[in-house]
């Protein structure tokens, strides 16, 4: 008989023990995997104080950072996609619209806000990434147009925060439409000789792309931001090529002549409110009537 016994229960992994640390106090950098406390990162504008990456941030965050005292007058709430088609994926579109709206607090990927920015009042269109992947349907193109109406009527500037992947496909055709009609309400916009800024973010793609996101008066965008219309997976596989490092990224396009600048999340206010003032004082300047052409004194009847 063996001089010891067998224990039946296994003995506890100190490595096992719950730690004492909340979670969601540390985030990883994705850039630089450098380790920031949520709080700090907060006060930074959730950009890395290391290597500068730019989190994703919500639509409320960014009025946030825009308007004085982060203060804003919200619009058109209450609009709401009535799923046009009856369309069903994998689950109903109105089901998703449902989950959608219960997660975000929102009836749709865009919020449009009225409020001062450095003491100027401006018209901002800011678009949720969150509601299924801020996709450009019915309800987000009726909601921006009516602010270029507004802005038209208040004769105000209108900033447009692009973030998304596109027109909804849950609303076929319908979406597509929103690119002509935003279009055509931004020409109405220019002719008032009001001012147009586009921010582009990570991402913006697809047919926001292809409509109001690269048409401002100034085309702005964050560092590194994902910008196209098809994405770099789908092009590499239907031209049969690697593409050039750094393609689509905001970089990229800024030396290729595709946008104005690239500005930091943290200059942004400062960088909007001097380039507000500049096409403010541009706008105000009468426009000179084009030059009457000069006629010679001969006469105008065909030589026989």
């Amino acid at each position: 008989m063996a001089w010891f016994k067998k224990t039946r229960t296994p003995i506890a992994s100190t490595s096992e023990k719950p730690s004492r640390v909340p979670e969601g106090l540390w985030v990883k950098c994705p850039g630089c995997a450098q380790v920031i406390y949520n709080k700090d990162l907060e006060k930074n504008l959730q950009v890395c104080p290391k290597c500068s990456h730019h989190f994703r941030i919500s639509a409320a965050d960014r009025l946030r950072s825009l308007f004085d005292d982060g203060r804003w007058t919200e619009h058109f709430p209450d609009l709401i996609s009535n799923d046009p088609l009856k369309f069903t994926d994998t689950r109903p579109y109105r089901d998703r619209l449902r989950g959608t709206i219960a997660k975000t607090g929102m009836n749709d990927a865009v919020i449009v806000a009225t409020g001062a920015l450095d003491g100027a009042d401006i018209v901002v269109a800011a678009m949720e990434y969150s509601f299924i992947g801020g996709s450009m349907g019915v309800v987000v193109g009726e909601k921006i147009t009516r602010a270029i109406e507004m802005a038209l009527e208040r004769r105000q500037p209108v900033i447009i925060i692009s973030c998304s992947g596109g027109a909804r496909m849950m609303e076929g055709a319908l979406s597509l439409m929103q690119m002509a009609k935003v279009s055509a309400a931004l020409a109405r916009l220019d002719r008032a000789r009001l001012p147009f800024v586009s921010i582009l973010t990570d991402p913006t793609t697809g047919g926001v792309t292809a409509s109001f996101a690269m048409l401002g008066d100034l085309n702005i965008a964050e560092p590194k931001a994902l910008i196209g219309f098809a994405g770099p997976r789908v092009i590499e596989q239907t031209i049969r090529q690697k593409l050039p490092e750094g393609f689509q990224r905001s970089e990229f396009l800024v030396e290729h002549g595709m946008l104005d600048l690239i500005v930091d999340r943290r200059d942004l206010k400062a960088t909007m409110s001097r380039a507000l003032q500049f096409m403010r004082a541009e706008a105000a300047q009468p426009v000179e009537p084009p030059p009457v052409p000069v006629t010679s004194g001969t006469s105008s009847e065909p030589t026989r």
